[in-house]
């Protein structure tokens, strides 16, 4: 058996990984399996989640180990500094935002509540601007897979809109340097699935955001945004393609230019931003951290969404959290906190890159899987029940 170790790369050969790596140290802890046959094509049709993650490990090397546990923390091999290059799975700096959104939700607690009468079946579905979905989860909007090497943009971009859609669910897409006005791969992708899906745009002049705005709408779009944190993009500044902080006017602006359908604001990690996006006419806002990869040191999302979910509380927008989620207890965390809807994003990619569309469908099923049960335990037969009670005091 071969065994890789996830930090420097080499393959040890035994019936188990040695306790020392030879070459950089590491422990026995760093070191995966090693898949040897790579599937032939992202849309082989895996079986299994554990093979959709095996074979991501195998097509991400040396970018990602996919961890059973994605945690950004700093000797995993995404957090090798980037010295000014691609940060490809990582967090800027030292990815201290990036593993402070996981290891803020695991400090806030769930509390069982077992005694009671018995509950109808548990309903995870949940509403989207008249949309029905299955659950309160969607994929978060990524993009720029093709720059790693391990995917075609347009497979990955069709992986995940239509895995989701397979999962009852939507995919948002997101932007990047590569994509322009008239060739924007997440907009082509949306169009390919009747518009099931939301469209977020990094913050471009808004005379070229006008543009793709127009052009999401006649794709059917559900929603389209910015991501107002998108202007630190490091893949936009080594394209030396121009993004710019948006000014609450000019959200104003692109908000009046969607019509009748959503605008959504991501990107939003403080109460007086939020509450700068509601007065623009905004109708959701995701706090976000941009995944720890625009500013090193942020808080975890789960520790500023219920500051955020208070300050516009009432204003009728919807409020979503980004950052960290990798379970369905994770999602009923994020919900009690004030949430929703969530979104999520490391783990959707790795399941397109190991598993095409069928990896997406996996994954985001057995993200509503795990959430009804969690319910369950927390005496929720519905998405409408979740509140700040099923939060434990102690």
């Amino acid at each position: 058996m071969k065994w890789l170790c996830t930090i420097c790369n080499y393959v040890h050969e035994g019936e188990a990984p040695p306790d020392r790596c030879p070459v950089c140290g590491a422990g026995k802890d760093a070191f995966v399996p090693l898949v040897e046959k790579k599937p032939e094509s992202p849309r082989d049709e895996p079986d299994t989640l554990e093979k959709v993650r095996d074979a991501a490990r195998d097509r991400m090397r040396g970018l990602c180990a996919a961890y059973p546990w994605c945690d950004g923390a700093p000797g995993n091999i995404c957090q090798r500094e980037a010295y000014g290059g691609p940060i490809g799975m990582g967090g800027a700096g030292t990815g201290s935002g990036f593993h402070a959104n996981v290891s803020a939700l695991d400090r806030v607690k769930l509390e069982m509540r077992v005694v009671g009468e018995r509950m109808a079946k548990v309903d995870t579905g949940w509403d989207f601007f008249g949309t029905r979905l299955s659950m309160p989860v969607m994929a978060a909007s990524t993009s720029g897979i093709q720059g790693w090497g391990v995917m075609d943009e347009a497979e990955f971009n069709e992986a995940v809109v239509h895995g989701c859609v397979d999962a009852g669910t939507i995919g948002w897409r997101g932007d990047t340097h590569f994509y322009d006005v008239g060739s924007h791969g997440g907009i082509e992708a949306i169009r390919g699935a009747a518009g099931k899906g939301v469209q977020i745009f990094k913050p471009r002049e808004n005379a070229v955001l006008m543009r793709l705005v127009g052009e999401a709408l006649g794709a059917g779009c559900l929603a389209v945004g910015v991501d107002l944190d998108g202007f630190g993009s490091t893949n936009f500044a080594r394209a030396n393609k121009r993004l710019e902080r948006k000014t609450a006017q000019e959200i104003r602006e692109l908000v009046d230019s969607c019509g009748k359908v959503p605008f959504v604001c991501k990107g939003v990690m403080c109460p007086e931003d939020a509450e700068a996006c509601v007065d623009a006419g905004a109708r959701a806002i995701v706090v976000s951290n941009h995944g720890g990869r625009v500013l090193d040191g942020t808080p975890g999302v789960a520790e500023v969404v219920e500051g955020v979910a208070d300050a516009v509380g009432g204003s009728g927008v919807l409020l979503g959290a980004d950052g960290g989620v990798r379970t369905g207890y994770d999602v009923l965390r994020m919900l009690a906190l004030g949430a929703d809807f969530v979104l999520v994003g490391r783990d959707v990619v790795r399941a397109a890159v190991g598993g095409g569309q069928s990896g997406v469908r996996m994954q985001m099923a057995r993200l509503a899987e795990v959430l009804g049960r969690a319910m369950t335990m927390v005496g929720c037969s519905k998405v409408s029940d979740i509140g700040r009670q099923v939060l434990s005091q102690a």
